[in-house]
């Protein structure tokens, strides 16, 4: 028969706990991931179709991979981002798994324009923002329900959005680390920073942030990792470009903000569940 009096003590330890994770605040919901998503994957689109109505060409190389020429490019341009805005609407009303799939098959084809047009491979690896988020976003709605989402589920989606961040970062470092890609150095020089000598330790920097997510993620690094993404796509705009730029790469901020959420309330959870104690 269990004492009374240690019955008691588990009994206060069990209220203790559940006092002291309470304290912390409400964990964020998993509505609140899925529009972090959303609205990442909105942007992106948004920002992909607004440049297509402003003709880019650079543009021309990526139709060029397929066989279409300048001329005949520069009129498709704003009919692709017309679709484009078409499709960030429709996520934001009501994101369907089917087109969240073309989404993410597009975002991929986009993505490999590059290296296809003759640019560094790591120009692909860099995007894993634009397809990192709808695959995110497309495991997310295979099963919608109020109910918090299930653990194997919950792995696969984290796992997901924390490689998504480990590309994104690898790639733009890789880009300034390896390629010395010229427009970087341009983007500090529009700060009035040596941009010539900066943009290789930029690109270790971002690597050693890489493998610190790939190794081990918590949600202060990703803050951070965030809050570097948007101060450095902040640099586009600051330097001439169009801010569609800035906005294209939601998804660059949408992987390491979800992330951090869902490691928050795995913690809060695991913070919150007593532990058994013998009586």
């Amino acid at each position: 028969m269990p004492c009374p009096r240690l019955t008691r003590r588990s009994e206060r330890r069990v209220n203790s706990t559940a006092t002291l994770s309470s304290s912390a605040g409400p964990a964020p919901s998993d509505r609140t991931l899925e529009w972090i998503m959303r609205v990442g994957l909105a942007a992106c689109f948004i920002g992909h179709g607004s440049l297509g109505f402003l003709h880019q060409k650079a543009w021309t190389s990526y139709f060029g991979v397929v066989g279409i020429g300048p001329e005949t490019a520069y009129t498709l341009m704003p009919w692709v981002g017309a679709f484009d805005l078409a499709l960030a609407i429709s996520v934001l009303i009501f994101p369907l798994r089917p087109i969240v799939l073309y989404m993410v098959a597009w975002t991929v084809w986009t993505a490999l324009l590059r290296p296809l047009a003759g640019e560094s491979v790591w120009e692909a690896v860099e995007r894993a923002g634009n397809y990192g988020i709808p695959l995110a976003l497309w495991l997310y709605l295979a099963v919608r329900s109020d109910e918090p989402m299930a653990s194997p589920r919950r792995e696969v989606l984290t796992w997901v959005l924390r490689l998504t961040t480990v590309l994104l970062l690898l790639g733009h470092g890789a880009l300034g680390l390896w390629v010395r890609k010229p427009l970087f150095a341009t983007h500090y020089h529009s700060i009035g920073l040596p941009g010539d000598s900066l943009v290789p330790v930029v690109g270790a920097v971002e690597c050693i942030f890489a493998l610190a997510v790939l190794v081990r993620p918590n949600r202060w690094l990703l803050v951070g990792v965030l809050a570097w993404k948007l101060a450095t796509e902040a640099l586009s705009p600051i330097a001439g470009s169009a801010i569609w730029v800035f906005v294209e790469h939601g998804g660059s901020y949408a992987a390491p903000l979800a992330l951090a959420l869902l490691l928050w309330r795995s913690q809060s959870a695991q913070a919150s569940t007593p532990t058994p104690t013998v009586s």
